[in-house]
């Protein structure tokens, strides 16, 4: 049972840590060079879709990332 609640941590830090560098910020950072492709492909709608899915990502990450570690901290001891 906690070797489960492990693995999905280690799942939850890994997509929190991508979702994360591939948002775009003020300074456009990593997504800047991934994002500019597509909105040269589709538009600047796709691209605001684009980083509305990924905060909808880091949120669940993040939920996820808390949940596992509050579990983990309970069957510890």
């Amino acid at each position: 049972m906690r070797i489960a609640f492990m693995v999905v941590q280690v799942i939850a830090s890994l997509i929190l840590i991508i979702s994360i560098l591939l948002q775009s910020g003020k300074s456009a950072g990593l997504s800047g060079s991934i994002s500019g492709g597509a909105e040269q492909l589709f538009g600047k709608q796709k691209a605001r879709g684009y980083d509305e899915t990924l905060a909808k990502v880091t949120k669940i990450g993040a939920a996820a990332f808390i949940i596992c570690s509050l579990i983990l901290v309970y069957l510890q001891g």
